[in-house]
């Protein structure tokens, strides 16, 4: 999976018809690319643009990849994006100690087929996570992830990985005092939304429909 990279890239080729945002747009959704910037500067070289392009802010970026998956992705996305909801709420129950908050592309609906459901949690000690999850003989990965705060500072944050049926989930470990100091998100360069389990439970209620913006209701 790609690392987080810092806050948007802005440049005057924001719009939302601009060439580069909809070829971005595509390759993130057709090619399994879940960095923006990396994702940019294909667009820009596929479309024989000079290095010097202004490259488009990447919140313009996340806008058409969801205009992108409701056009060509259909209720397989939709279906998709409720399927990694549902899966964040019932982890979040499982991790209701650690005061789990989701965060990432499930919670905007930009997500692909190479997205996973992104959960933030809060202990003193990281390693209270590792031993919860041995506690339940459930198997997981140690990595760790980079993430930027609106001062500048980056701070390298331990994550644990695991499978649950065919979502992955990746949790970020912070420390208890980080609650209320939410990290930069990659997509559009503002402090990342960060939704309680009564909001993701909310959110994992929308139907496919709705989320393809075709609710009549």
């Amino acid at each position: 999976m790609a690392q987080h990279r810092s806050g948007a890239d802005r440049g005057g080729a924001g719009a939302a018809s601009s060439p580069i945002v909809q070829e971005a747009a595509r390759i993130l959704c057709e090619e399994a690319v879940i960095d923006y910037r990396t994702a940019k500067l294909k667009a820009a070289q596929r479309l024989g643009l000079g290095g010097n392009t202004p490259l488009p802010d990447n919140a313009s970026i996340q806008a058409a990849v969801i205009d992108y998956q409701r056009l060509f992705g259909g209720r397989e996305y939709a279906e998709r994006l409720r399927q990694l909801r549902v899966t964040a709420v019932q982890a979040m129950r499982l991790l209701i100690e650690f005061q789990p908050r989701l965060s990432g592309a499930a919670v905007s609906g930009a997500i692909t087929a190479a997205h996973r459901v992104q959960l933030h949690v809060f202990a003193d000690k990281a390693e209270a996570l590792d031993l919860f999850f041995e506690d339940r003989q459930i198997p997981y990965r140690q990595d760790d992830r980079v993430y930027r705060y609106p001062n500048g500072n980056e701070e390298n944050v331990p994550l644990l990985r695991f499978e649950a049926g065919e979502v992955g989930v990746d949790i970020a470990m912070f420390g208890e005092d980080d609650l209320r100091r939410a990290p930069l998100s990659p997509s559009d360069g503002l402090p990342a939304k960060r939704l309680t389990l009564s909001e993701a439970e909310a959110l994992a209620k929308t139907e496919v429909d709705a989320i393809l913006g075709t609710d009549t209701a």
